[in-house]
C-alpha cells in the first residue's frame, strides 16, 4: 500500500494544487496562519511537506525540516522555498523517520494523515521525534458524524483513495489516542464544517 500511495503522489505532483484548490500558492490560508501562530520553539518538522503550501510561509527565525515520501512533490516544494535558507527538504517516510528521539520543538502535519498508509504508526513517529512537552499540530479532514454526510464521504472515499490515495473518512483524532496520547493532552476544533479539524497535541511523554 505504501508504494502504491507514493506512486500516486509522484504521478499527480504537477496537478496536486489544482486538485486541492490551492492554485495560488502565494496566498496564505486562514488555517496556515493559525498553524504558524501555534508553533512553539525554534526547531520545526513538517511531515508531508507536499508542494510547499505551508513551508513557503515559515518565518526566517525558525529552523525547519520538511519531509515527504514523494520525490516529485518534494521537487515542487523545493522550487517554492528555493530562497529560504532556513528550510531543508528531505525524502523520507513518515512511518519510519530517521531522526533521533526528541529532535523537534514542534511537529506539523497538514492534510497528511488521510494518506499515510498506517496512520497510527506515523503518529507514533511524530510523538517519538517531538521533544517532551513539545507540540504536534495537525490539520486533517475527518469523517462527518452526521449520518447522511458520513455515508456520502464513505462513498466518495472510494474515488479519493483511487485517485489521490487519500482516505477522507478516517477518525484521525481517535488515531491520535490509539497512538498513545492522553485525551487531556489533545485539543481540537472544526475549522471547516464538521469535516476538517485543527488538532493540537501536547507531547507529555
Amino acid at each position: 500500500m505504501k508504494n502504491q500511495t507514493k506512486h500516486k503522489y509522484n504521478r499527480i505532483a504537477n496537478v496536486y494544487n489544482f486538485f486541492t484548490g490551492n492554485k495560488d500558492s502565494k496566498k496564505m490560508s486562514s488555517w496556515t496562519k493559525r498553524v504558524l501562530e501555534s508553533i512553539e520553539g525554534s526547531k520545526v518538522l513538517e511531515v508531508g511537506v507536499g508542494t510547499g503550501k505551508v513551508a513557503i510561509f515559515y518565518p526566517e527565525n525558525l529552523e525547519v525540516i520538511g519531509i515527504d515520501f514523494s520525490l516529485n512533490m518534494l521537487n515542487k516544494a523545493k522550487k517554492q522555498v528555493k530562497d529560504k535558507k532556513n528550510i531543508t527538504l528531505l525524502e523520507m517516510d513518515a512511518q519510519a523517520m530517521t531522526f533521533e528521539d526528541n529532535s523537534f520543538d514542534t511537529v506539523v502535519a497538514s492534510c497528511v494523515f488521510c494518506a499515510v498508509p498506517d496512520p497510527i504508526k506515523g503518529i507514533k513517529e511524530m510523538r517519538r521525534v517531538c521533544k517532551p512537552g513539545g507540540k504536534i499540530i495537525m490539520v486533517e479532514h475527518v469523517r462527518s458524524n452526521k449520518r447522511l454526510k458520513g455515508k456520502i464521504m464513505d462513498w466518495l472515499n472510494v474515488i479519493t483513495v483511487w485517485v489521490l490515495g487519500e482516505y477522507i473518512n478516517r477518525d484521525t483524532e481517535n488515531n491520535v489516542i490509539l497512538a498513545g496520547f492522553k485525551r487531556e493532552d489533545v485539543k481540537s476544533d472544526f475549522i471547516f464544517s464538521d469535516i476538517v479539524k485543527f488538532i493540537e497535541i501536547r507531547n507529555n511523554k
